[in-house]
């Protein structure tokens, strides 16, 4: 039979019962859009990660306080108290690939300024502390070393604490604010930074002197995490060695003992998060693809359904001489075409929900034309494989029978 003939009588027979053909393909465009849609999610989500990641710097270096362990359970680092201000002096004496550190405490609390009040971030650090995370002053100035020593009451805040906390076209240098009991000067604004892949909000911060925070506002004499910019990125393995090194001295930590503390490059961070990303995408994807199999199980059950209305016409065709592959083509095309129209509209849909989602969530609009057309291959082959048992039905039917079938 002509291949172009075949698809025309097999649309035809399609398009008799428009309502149900719609309905039988509906499983398989929710399905192709899910994959598509969730796949193009996950790669605008890496993206946006490694976006913020180098913005923070791509040789930035960070030591934390390694987990508490009891009886193999892990007790979290909170109230690991390894790091000291002391750590940071010996990095930035001794390790030749590291060009600036800095301390890092924070502490959560309630911004204050007259009958405004906001719930925000305090972040501690050195002088240094901005131009290695990659922060901007937009107004004003940076504390100083002077501040350090004095346990200054001084700080910068991000751009949705002077949002909040300020009228608009109120200039918010040199006023007073008050965080949990401490007021304190604000010197300076930092640039709008927006949302991170997280959706945590990078503006909402107050940046003062490390000393201030730990001794006014938490009492403590460790810090919570040392940052550190090494020499270049290519140098950056070689700085957390000497890191390492430094602070296994320091800490006094016998040959083959466990680290107290843990240090991360931007490149291992990098990894991670994408691992994440990843294991959620896979996830997701799976689950898409349970739907995508539903809806193939519905084309051939629909298959079935159109095999058995549709016996007494494969009868007549069969006794005019139709032949059993022909019948067998006609029906595995009918399915065929379900499919793909489905796989189309499904990639459509997809293209669509992934772009509107990107744009609501402020991520990168990524298109994985891999996934593409592997889902439309799919769809090709599932549509054949839905297709193959009811049309093989069709074609073994009894001619006599099927012309008495009523």
């Amino acid at each position: 039979m002509d291949i172009l003939n075949l698809i025309r009588i097999s649309a035809k027979a399609l398009l008799r019962n428009k309502t149900r053909s719609a309905l039988s393909m509906l499983g398989i465009v929710i399905g192709i859009a899910a994959v598509i849609a969730v796949v193009n999610l996950g790669e605008g989500l890496k993206q946006s990660t490694a976006n913020q990641l180098s913005d923070m710097g791509t040789n930035l270096i960070m030591v934390m306080r390694a987990n508490q362990r009891r009886g193999g359970v892990s007790m979290g680092s909170s109230n690991v108290q390894s790091l000291k201000v002391r750590d940071c002096e010996l990095i930035e004496k001794n390790a030749k690939n590291v060009t600036m550190v800095s301390p890092v405490v924070n502490s959560g609390g309630q911004l204050v300024n007259g009958s405004k009040n906001w719930s925000g971030t305090v972040y501690g650090g050195s002088p240094d502390y901005l131009e290695i995370r990659k922060y901007e002053i937009a107004t004003g100035v940076n504390f100083t070393d002077e501040d350090v020593k004095k346990y200054a009451k001084v700080g910068l805040i991000g751009q949705t604490i002077a949002e909040e906390l300020f009228d608009d076209g109120e200039d918010p240098i040199g006023k007073t604010i008050r965080v949990g009991n401490m007021p304190f000067k604000v010197i300076g604004t930092l640039k709008e930074r927006g949302e991170n892949s997280m959706g945590m909000d990078q503006d909402d911060l107050v940046v003062m002197p490390y000393s201030t925070v730990q001794k006014r506002m938490l009492g403590v004499d460790y810090i919570q995490q040392i940052v550190c910019s090494a020499a270049s990125e290519n140098l950056a393995e070689a700085a957390v060695e000497e890191i390492e090194s430094i602070l296994r001295a320091s800490h006094k930590i016998p040959e083959g003992g466990d680290d107290d503390f843990d240090v991360r490059t931007q490149q291992e961070m990098l990894e991670m998060m994408t691992s994440m990303t990843s294991m959620i995408t896979t996830v997701l994807i799976a689950i898409a693809l349970i739907s995508l199999l539903v809806g193939v199980i519905g084309i051939m059950n629909i298959m079935y359904v159109t095999v058995t209305e549709r016996t007494k016409e494969i009868g007549l065709r069969m006794s005019i001489g139709a032949k059993n592959a022909a019948i067998l083509m006609q029906f595995l095309t009918e399915s065929m075409i379900l499919s793909l129209i489905g796989g189309i509209l499904g990639v459509i849909l997809g293209l669509v929900l992934s772009y509107v989602v990107s744009l609501a969530m402020s991520l990168p609009y990524v298109v994985n034309v891999l996934w593409m057309v592997i889902s439309f291959v799919s769809c090709a082959i599932l549509g054949l494989i839905a297709g193959f048992f009811p049309a093989l039905k069709a074609s073994r039917t009894d001619p006599i029978n099927a012309l008495r079938y009523e």
